[in-house]
């Protein structure tokens, strides 16, 4: 059976290094690439005519920019529609790692913490510096919640700021874990299929109920995509609604 954490290797296509950092350009640099292009061709093909009565193809992006929009209204407000183009853009990236990494032969660059947590500290920092620049000194509130007894801030105030910045974290990681999870899992099906296939007709037959198990996974799998770009992006609304908050 095939080693199932293979398909996590990070491979360099063209190797680079200067000064002793490697730079190469890898499989998961390629497939980033490739979800910028594709993301960005489909929605600029969609949205090239603007037609009153949208296309299958212009339908399906709205589809996504309303629901995307809806989201930011309900968590973050009015005001929330400055934020749009990031929240966007952040959902679109994450989407397209996860879709594109159930095609076969491909690689899941949203299955590596590297990349889940690059996106959670931008959020993270994004949010800070918004949330600094906005309410100067009068951010620090933000760990010291009114109408709490003087006597419960010392215990409080530390758990807040833990909280606070266990943020980036926990939202990485929850990305990371269920697209590598699922990928797993995958693979040990198909494994399981393949392995019974060699063992003889009846191995052959035995291998078609694994097959099965992994045709409804990959459907899972679909879904799973879909709402890990979701939640990772509501999550991002929700810190940007902290923020906002504050001014009231």
């Amino acid at each position: 059976m095939a080693d199932p954490l293979h398909q996590f290797v990070i491979e360099p296509i063209v190797p680079f290094e200067i000064g002793g950092m490697d730079l190469s350009f890898t499989n998961s640099s390629l497939w980033m690439m490739i979800g910028v292009v594709v993301s960005t061709g489909f929605i600029s093909m969609a949205m090239g005519k603007k037609s009153l009565v949208p296309g299958r193809m212009q339908a399906f992006v709205e589809i996504f920019y309303e629901m995307v929009a809806g989201m930011v209204r309900s968590n973050i407000g009015p005001e929330g529609r400055r934020y749009f183009p990031f929240i966007f853009t952040l959902f679109v990236i994450v989407m397209m790692g996860n879709l594109l990494g159930l095609i076969p032969y491909s690689f899941t660059y949203t299955s590596h913490i590297i990349v889940t947590a690059a996106l959670a500290l931008m959020v993270f920092g994004m949010v800070l510096l918004l949330a600094i620049a906005k309410h100067g000194i009068h951010f620090l509130a933000h760990f010291a919640p009114p109408g709490v007894p003087w006597f419960v801030y010392p215990l409080l105030v530390p758990i807040e700021i833990v909280s606070y910045m266990a943020r980036p974290i926990t939202h990485g990681l929850r990305l990371f874990a269920n697209m590598m999870a699922g990928h797993i899992m995958l693979k040990v099906f198909a494994g399981f299929s393949v392995a019974m296939a060699g063992a003889g007709a009846l191995g052959f037959v035995a291998g078609i109920i694994p097959m099965l198990v992994n045709s409804g996974l990959i459907a899972f799998e679909l879904l799973i995509a879909l709402l890990q770009a979701y939640v990772f992006a509501i999550l991002a609304c929700i810190y940007l609604k902290d923020t906002v908050d504050m001014d009231h």
